[in-house]
């Protein structure tokens, strides 16, 4: 009789933790049929050669050396003067072989108080064109597991010694972010 009684008991403990964990779940009760997109994140920046003075630039690789290896500022404007708020690297072989090559990538790191991580964009099938769009493939950090789209737009440089200054729109999407993200 008493292993009935502490079984029965052992039961009703097991049923009461199973409803508490249910009406307290930090886990969204909401159906995904309501809410199916997830939100958002919109950033807007540009890539540029950093400032630094003519005596201390060294040369670049010209385009028939077979790879683009890249060290540029994130900055908020398209000045050169524009707030740093990180860096663009990248390693891109534009060959036919290696067009879809997972080694070209594009780094961008991100250093401020409101975003401090970095994201991978998949540098596939580059092409001599004034735009570009590409796969934002992972990230860390704030960017964490980051997936969506990064636009790539050469813009109009004021001289022509200057190295070119790219527009980067990016439209990421979070897997797992319930809160609204701010964009």
């Amino acid at each position: 009789m008493l292993p009935r009684i502490i079984f029965c008991f052992a039961v009703v403990i097991a049923i009461v933790v199973v409803v508490l964990l249910a009406l307290f779940s930090p886990v969204s009760h909401k159906s995904s049929s309501k809410n199916p997109s997830r939100p958002w994140l919109a950033l807007s920046m540009y890539i540029q050669h950093p400032h630094i003075s003519r005596s201390s630039v060294q040369p670049v690789a010209q385009s028939d050396a077979g790879a683009f290896v890249f060290h540029r500022v994130l900055t908020e404007g398209p000045k050169n003067t524009s707030r740093i708020v990180g860096k663009a690297q990248g390693f891109i072989i534009p060959i036919e072989h290696f067009a879809d090559s997972a080694f070209n990538i594009i780094y961008l790191t991100f250093e401020t108080p409101k975003f401090n991580g970095s994201l991978s964009i998949q540098a596939k099938n580059v092409e001599h064109e004034d735009r570009q769009e590409l796969t934002v493939v992972g990230g860390t950090g704030y960017f964490a597991f980051a997936r969506g789209l990064a636009v790539f737009m050469q813009t109009k440089s004021q001289s022509s010694e200057a190295d070119p200054t790219y527009h980067v729109k990016l439209q990421l999407r979070f897997p797992n972010r319930s809160q609204t993200i701010p964009g």
